[in-house]
């Protein structure tokens, strides 16, 4: 009788201990199961964040990567890292256990046509100029900012002119303006001696403005195109320049024509 009693309260505890075991400890949520009617379309909440994330951390500007540098990087990971970087011994020992993908940084192919540039804008331009500098500065140009530094109202000449200035005492050698339209920036810096400023809405007009014309200053609207065409237009402008010789005799009787009303 005693060894069925004792049989009955194991099997009691065996039971108990399985209800225990499905019930959440105190700060757990228990779920209802989401009905799933559109399956192709669910993405898990951990994995959100990872959605149309090109890496999951950006060491790209080291030369080096260390442990410390892979410090709370979960398995499967992506890291962006320099071309040619190099890794710690201990560094890649994490990396191959993780599983760690590594997205490498190209190199832009350098085909620009000039080494320094001088940027200005008024407020309206004044969050495309941002943006623009860290553009350029990854082409590998050497960029001088003359403003303005932030949105407050501005007069779009003082800026042009500054721009204008630094390109005709040759301290730079092209310029970039921003502002509403293009077109004042334009007006503007081309009363500055030894500039030629063209303001340019598409790569075409861009390209052409620098082969024919020999334009050393671009205006742009910040207004007229999207971020993706300015940097399209600054592309073709800093990788054109002007070579035949019937363009360059146009462009000395430009001059000339400045010439003759500088006193």
């Amino acid at each position: 009788m005693a060894d069925t009693n004792k049989e009955k309260r194991d099997r009691i505890r065996a039971l108990v201990e399985q209800v225990l075991a499905t019930v959440p400890t105190e700060g757990e949520r228990v779920n209802p199961p989401a009905i799933d009617h559109n399956p192709e379309h669910v993405v898990v909440n951990s994995l959100r964040a990872k959605v149309g994330k090109a890496f999951d951390r950006d060491e790209s500007s080291k030369t080096l990567i260390t442990e410390d540098d892979l410090r709370g990087l979960a398995a499967g990971s992506r890291l962006r890292v320099a071309e040619n970087v190099r890794f710690t011994s201990l560094a890649q020992d994490i990396v191959n256990e993780r599983n760690i993908e590594l997205i490498r940084k190209t190199s832009r192919q350098n085909t620009t046509q000039v080494r320094s540039v001088a940027v200005g804008s008024d407020h309206g331009g004044f969050k495309v100029k941002e943006q623009l500098k860290a553009y350029l500065s990854d082409l590998g140009l050497n960029v001088r900012d003359f403003g303005t530094n932030s949105e407050d109202a501005v007069d779009y000449p003082d800026f042009a002119h500054a721009v204008a200035r630094s390109v005709s005492g040759k301290q730079v050698d092209i310029g970039v303006i921003i502002d509403g339209a293009g077109i004042g920036s334009a007006m503007t810096a081309n009363k500055v001696p030894n500039v030629r400023a063209a303001a340019c809405y598409s790569t075409a007009l861009a390209k052409n403005s620098r082969e024919h014309n020999g334009a050393n200053v671009l205006t742009l609207g910040s207004g007229q195109n999207t971020f993706e065409e300015i940097k399209q237009i600054v592309d073709a402008f800093v990788t054109s320049e002007i070579s035949e010789e019937r363009h360059k005799k146009r462009v000395g009787k430009i001059d000339a024509v400045e010439r003759q009303y500088i006193r």
